[in-house]
Parts: structure tokens; sequence; C-alpha cells
């Protein structure tokens, strides 16, 4: 099958060709002039490993004991070579730590493998996401020839977030590695794989967790008859402290649709008794991926969009390992972070922010962050835009449900789901939002108060509205009305949100949102800003010195 490229650059995701393009729906009529350069925000920086005062403008909340810690690239080039895709980046791990009304700041390069290769060469030695290692000029020319016929090495590159497994802290990306850090001084302490625990060859940087600890997530393995999607789950406690995964075990395996296309995930759902998998049609063409370094070719070249799938819920049982035989199906979406995921009155409920194009990928090449003027109007005017959705998933579908009939009897819930064969559901979302997100880029990076409402019914979500490539606005959905509350200042960048409970908390929104500013117009002009998260309002800031990139995920770390 032939396939065309849709980037506004290099190729990377590709798209069938035997399925135009969709125009460009009411999802994604917002058009954008004349966009400030965002080039500064993914400029290598230097690290600050000791802790560092920043100045507080307004009131930061006394209550407030602990650390934002937050995960991204730092660092785009090695010598005279540069990454090209923003995932590239080295992990740089930084810390606000809070504690009476004050911040300090502070950041270190995670000591990955890759890391320590590429600075003792001085050159990109390990391949990246969107970045091939060349040969070594050292090795001599049949060295070199033959370094191409060798299954590529996964990086251990952990930029992606900050995630706990038994109460300790790690860094993780989507390989089979991890770092266990020191959250306090931010220092690399031991490398994890998981192929020395489980059979699984990769696992997600977005785990959940039970309040008891227990830890559930996903990851592939590969053998000789394909792929395998795998449900992991992770006990809560240590037998001694240098424990790390031992007693993971794999809960549930599924065949892919196609085992040797199978579908990329970035994260999965949870509910109280359900794991929630999305095959979505983001596909990994796994032929490609034991040759492509033979070919010289990108790991994203691997992946391409396939809209005639379907994008199919799967559920497993969280108590019995068992995977439901109906498979609840909907339109082709791509989705990379779920909302939340809760049960009531025999449905389930699942939402996320979804996309009707699964290409977005490619936007994020670093020439394409670095574009000003028109050709960065461009790259955002043809990107597809996320929002908030809700699928209602009945969970009493047996052979004597009719079909025909829409099985979603809950009055407040617009979406539909039809049986129309044995053990398949077609499935329609309702939306999460009014009009007035369409003005605000739609929702990425979605976060809840976790703790209290994870599996749960909730009211209330957080995330980044997108009128740029990166987050511009921070947002605040109220699901009684579907009413937006809106944190935006011109050429300001809020990272994703992150909820932090009061020590009293009563309501759902008593609480802060935290998220770190930066600006690519003002030099050392970083802060972290504090919102009361019920009237979303600002409390404070805490201006840092240094220049801090845009990054990914975070997560707050409480003072024991």
């Amino acid at each position: 099958m032939s396939s065309v490229k849709l980037a506004a650059s290099d190729k990377t995701i590709t798209q069938s060709s035997d399925v135009k393009p969709k125009e460009l729906n009411k999802c994604n009529q917002l058009k954008q002039k004349g966009l400030e350069s965002i080039a500064p925000l993914v400029l290598s920086v230097e690290e600050t490993p000791e802790p560092i005062s920043t100045e507080v403008r307004g009131t930061i909340p006394t209550w407030i004991r602990g650390s934002l810690l937050r995960n991204g690239p730092g660092k785009f080039e090695f010598g005279n070579q540069h990454y090209n895709h923003w995932f590239d980046g080295m992990a740089m791990l930084h810390q606000f730590k809070i504690e009476d009304g004050k911040v300090t700041y502070r950041s270190r390069f995670l000591q990955s493998d890759a890391y320590k290769k590429n600075s003792e060469r001085d050159r990109i030695m390990v391949s990246e996401f969107g970045t091939v290692a060349m040969p070594d000029p050292c090795k001599n020319f049949f060295m070199r020839f033959l370094s191409r016929f060798e299954m590529p090495e996964a990086t251990d590159n952990a930029s992606v977030s900050f995630v706990k497994y038994k109460g300790d802290c790690f860094v993780s990306t989507e390989t089979n590695y991890m770092y266990r850090v020191d959250p306090e001084s931010l220092e690399t302490q031991d490398k994890v794989d998981w192929t020395k625990f489980i059979a699984v060859n990769m696992a997600t940087a977005h785990p959940h967790t039970e309040p008891d600890g227990t830890t559930y997530n996903m990851g592939n393995s590969y053998g000789r008859k394909g792929a395998l999607y795998n449900i992991i789950k992770v006990p809560p406690m240590k037998n001694n402290p240098e424990e790390t995964l031992e007693g993971a075990k794999v809960l549930c395996s599924i065949v892919p649709i196609d085992k040797a296309r199978p579908s990329y995930y970035h994260s999965f759902a949870m509910s109280e008794n359900y794991v929630v998998f999305i095959e979505q049609p983001i596909k990994i063409d796994l032929l490609k991926s034991i040759t492509s370094k033979k070919r010289g070719e990108r790991i994203c070249e691997r992946f391409f969009w396939d809209p005639k799938q379907d994008t199919v819920f799967h559920l497993i049982d969280k108590h019995t390992g068992q995977t439901n035989s109906v498979k609840f199906h909907t339109k082709a979406l791509s989705v990379f972070h779920q909302i939340n995921a809760y049960e009531e009155d025999g449905f389930l409920m699942l939402d996320m922010c979804c996309s009707d194009n699964g290409v977005a990928l490619n936007n994020y090449l670093i020439q394409n962050l670095r574009k000003s003027g028109e050709a960065l109007d461009q790259v955002y005017n043809t990107m597809y835009k996320a929002f908030p959705r809700r699928f209602v998933l009945p969970l009493n579908v047996t052979n004597d449900t009719p079909t025909g009939v829409n099985l979603n009897t809950r009055p407040t819930s617009s979406a539909t789901s039809f049986k129309t064969a044995k053990d398949k559901v077609e499935c329609q979302f309702e939306d999460l939002h009014g009009e007035d997100l369409y003005e605000y880029g739609g929702l990425e990076f979605p976060q809840i108060n976790y703790s209290k409402f994870n599996t749960r019914p909730y009211r209330y979500f957080y995330g980044c509205g997108f009128r740029h490539l990166v987050g511009d606005s921070l947002l605040k959905i109220d699901l009684e009305g579907k009413k937006v509350k809106v944190w935006y200042q011109k050429g300001l960048f809020p990272s994703e949100p992150v909820f932090v409970p009061s020590t009293d908390a009563v309501e759902e929104d008593d609480g802060v949102i935290l998220s770190v500013v930066v600006t690519p117009t003002e030099d050392k002009r970083t802060f972290l800003l504090v919102l009361n998260a019920r009237t979303w309002e600002e409390l404070g800031r805490a201006e840092v010195p240094v220049n801090v990139p845009y990054g990914f995920h975070g997560a707050f770390n409480p003072t024991a």
C-alpha cells in the first residue's frame, strides 16, 4: 500500500493514500495568523544542580509542602549533531520545592547511559524517536557496515514523566528502561529494565495507582508470532529497600487486530474494576522495526495512521485478568491522554482527549517548533486539535441484548451505544465541553484531583488550551454545564497543570493548580504559577532566574 506524507516537513508518520485526509472539521476551524516564535522554548539549557532561591510575587499558601517535579527534554544537540524531534532531547529533571511560602529551584540532567555515551563522544551515539545515530566514525569500515545489521538499541533517555512504584520515584519513557531517582536531590540512582522482571519489551510512562499503592501499567511484547498487548500489575510494597519491580506480573495479554502492525498507545484508562485499553489506528510496522537500522530509518518512520480502522476499547477485569468478550468500537480517532474512567449504574464512563487524526507527532519535529511567520502559522493551522469526549460503555451486554436500540439510558448523556453484532457494540461520544472551547484550541495534558476522584464520579478536570503548538492557556472544565474557566496571558506558555488538594479540603476543587510558565520573549523569566483551583485566580508566582525549556509531564511529591 502506498502512502503520502502529511507532515509539513520531513517524512514521519504516514497515512494510507486509499483514504483522503478528512476535511478539517469544526474542531479544527480555529485559524491563527502571526503566531509568535517559540524557538527559545526548545533550546538547550544548563543544569542547576544546587537549589537556588526564587522571587515570590503574591502569596504561596504555607500549607503547600513538597516539590513539583517536572520532566522533559533539555539538550538538543551534541557537538555538531542535532536532534530532529522534540521527543529526542536529553531528559532534564526539575524540582520546585515549596515550603513556608517560599520556593527553591534546581535541575539535573538524567545520567542515563544515552546521555553519558553522547557526552563522552560529543556526538549522538544512541538513536531516539526521530533521530538515527550514525555509525561511529572511529570504527573501521567493516565494523560500521556490520553495525547496520544489529538490532536497534532501545534508548534509556527517560524524558517523559515522574512515576511511583512501591513508594519510590522513577522517571520513565516508552521503552523497557526507567530510572529510580532521588526526589530531593534529583540524583540518578538505579537503572531498571522491565525485561528483567516480566516478558514485556516496553511500558508506558503513564501507570495508574490504586489507593493502596498497587500500580497498573501496559507494555507490548514481541515474539515470533507477532505482538501482544500486556496488562501489568506491580505490588504496592517492597520486601527490602533495594527492590524495584520484583513481584510484577502480567495480568492479561491481548492479541492485536493485526499482530504484525500493533497499535501505538501512550497511556490507558482505569476504573474501579477494569483496565481499559484503547486500540487506536496509529499503527507500528514491525517489519520496519526489524529492518530500520539497516535502512537508516528513524523510529518515527515505523508509525502510520490508518483511518479505515476502527478504534476499539478492550475491558479487562482487574481482579480476574479476564478480557470482556464484548468489544466497543468507534470511528478512527487518536488518543494520548485519558481524563478519567468510572462505573455507575451498569455503565463505564470513559473520558479522554481525542483527535480525529493520528499524525500529530509530525508537528513536533524541532524544525517545526523553531519556525516563524507564515511557516509557523501553516504548521499550526493544519493540526488536528484534541477535545475532551465521553464514551458510555454498557457493562451488561449479553446474547439477549437487542440490536438497534441505544443502550445508553443515562438521561443526562448524549453518547450512544448500539449492539450491532455478537460481542460488538458501536459507540458515539458526547462532547465534554461547550462551544467556547473551540476558541482555545481544544484541551490536552488533562489532570484531575487524582488521589480522591480517579476511578470515581467527578466534576472538574484541568488542562492546557492549545492556540499554539504548545499550551498557551490553563483551562478548568466544570462538567455541570460544561463551563470553562481560563487563565491566559499573552506571550506566556504554561505547562501541564498539577492539582494539589488543600489539607482541609471538603470540595473536589479545594486546592491549588501548579504550572511552570515559560516565555520565549524574555530571558530567564520562567516562573512557577499557583492558581486557586476553585476560583481560578492567581495566588502567586515564584520567578526563577534561569531559562527552563518547555517540558512534558510532572507530579507533586508531598513532604512526608
